[in-house]
């Protein structure tokens, strides 16, 4: 059976773990094997990748030079193989790492972009790190200023997501991959979203469901000042080219502010909306439920839960906190609030995580029929605690996490850990910095 995963990091702004997980109920999974890959930067976050694929594992980081690297290993070796990559990180935490294998094991690494041209490197021998050269262009056009890389798996088609153009000033283009000829093309023959000059969608997605649907929300935004994010909405395709909203309707792409049929929740900027919410999940008839938060009537910021149901997107308040998010500017923030995607449990109802700066992390348990919240459920723990505080004892440090994007022929759970100061809005940071880090591959057990 041949290899072939892609590693699906759909990131708007910092949706990639980045802090210790929240003490848990449940048994944690105990550690098999710790591997370390390398000294990693540790002054700022970024986004790292992890990838198995079968008999294969790939990370691909930031060395301590902040030097763009990919290291490889089989599962039964344990030594790594290193490729430095013609490319290096500034102070941008908006400049993370993605990777995809394609269907005849060739690697894919992207990353490193925020506003700049293409960032995109292609291996030219299957599993062979050494064979890595820079692709300058895909398509040759609109790869000027390039943000946001995403590789989708479409069933079995390897897709390329990326935002052309700023924030504020932005489209959504996708490409698709032809392993044969070793060429990409535009999966579609215009943007998916398009700003029309005035503004960018932050999507959220596409997400496949368990009715065979790709799901993708997004929000809307003004200006570079993520306080103008606006307008929640939704639209779903069985293969991304043909869209539809929520009632079947099709949509003709590019999808603007004009679309009919998108809007979820017609939220104002100003709001209390951010990008990087929205996430989408099922209930037990597969009906698409979004999660996300604004400001109440108050002021206060809650989270809501919207559903498809009876030809409406019926919306429910799930939070009662008396506390405000009241962010604004550029550059990437530190989140004070999280929403998780709502998932199904076991005894019939919901659940909905949640991590927030002053009321702590949590799973709230709704009922399926009214979305209200009944009780918490206690947290799965996906990884041992113990791992969860920072070795380094430089004032600041946070434990940075990253999952495995694909699948490992031994079945076992594989982490990436190292440590990290906070984000500073993409500015460079002045005085003493904190040591090189120590990014570790940790294989784990199956969590109880």
């Amino acid at each position: 059976m041949r290899d072939k995963v892609v590693c699906i990091v759909f990131v708007s702004v910092m949706a990639w773990a980045t802090c210790a997980p929240c003490a848990a109920a449940t048994a944690a999974p105990e550690v098999l094997e710790v591997m370390d890959v390398s000294p990693v930067w540790s002054a700022h976050p970024v986004g790292f990748c992890l990838l198995s694929a079968g008999q294969h594992q790939y990370v691909a980081y930031y060395d301590a030079q902040r030097r763009m690297t990919v290291a490889s290993r089989t599962l039964n070796e344990q030594k790594w193989h290193y490729e430095i990559l013609d490319s290096s990180l500034g102070w941008d935490s908006h400049n993370y790492i993605t990777m995809a294998i394609d269907e005849a094991g060739c690697l894919h690494v992207a990353g490193n972009m925020h506003c700049v041209p293409l960032v995109y490197f292609r291996s030219e021998r299957p599993h062979d790190l050494s064979t890595l050269r820079r692709v300058k262009q895909m398509t040759g056009q609109l790869e000027q200023r390039c943000t946001y890389p995403v590789f989708i798996d479409a069933d079995g088609a390897l897709i390329f997501r990326y935002r052309d153009g700023g924030s504020g000033n932005g489209n959504e283009i996708y490409n698709v991959y032809d392993a044969a000829t070793q060429t990409w093309r535009r999966l579609l023959d215009t943007p998916l979203t398009d700003g029309r000059g005035r503004m960018n969608a932050y999507p959220k997605g596409p997400v496949k469901g368990p009715d065979g649907w790709f799901h993708l929300t997004w929000i809307w935004r003004d200006t570079p000042d993520c306080a103008t994010n606006h307008d929640l909405s939704y639209a779903r395709s069985t293969d991304l080219v043909q869209w539809c909203t929520a009632d079947g309707r099709k949509i003709d792409p590019p999808m603007t502010t004009d679309t009919r049929g998108v809007v979820v929740d017609p939220i104002p900027s100003h709001a209390g909306l951010i990008n990087g919410t929205g996430s989408v999940g099922f209930d037990s008839q597969n009906r698409v439920l979004i999660a996300y938060h604004k400001f109440d009537a108050n002021g206060h910021t809650q989270a809501y839960v919207a559903r498809w149901q009876n030809g409406a997107w019926v919306i429910r308040q799930v939070s009662d906190w008396t506390w405000r998010w009241d962010f604004s500017g550029g550059g990437s923030i530190n989140f004070d609030i999280v929403l998780g995607a709502v998932t199904c449990e076991p005894d019939g109802t919901l659940g909905l995580s949640y991590r927030h700066k002053e009321y702590g992390s949590g799973i709230w348990r709704l009922d399926e029929e009214t979305l209200k919240p009944i009780g918490r459920i206690a947290r799965r723990a996906t990884i041992p605690s113990h791992l969860g505080k920072p070795e380094s004892d430089f004032a600041g440090m946070q434990v940075r996490w990253a999952h495995d994007k694909g699948g490992a022929a031994d079945g076992a759970a594989y982490v990436l850990r190292w440590e990290t100061l906070d984000r500073n809005r993409d500015r460079p940071r002045s005085g003493p910095l904190p040591d090189p880090s120590e990014l570790r591959l940790y294989k784990l057990s199956k969590p109880n």
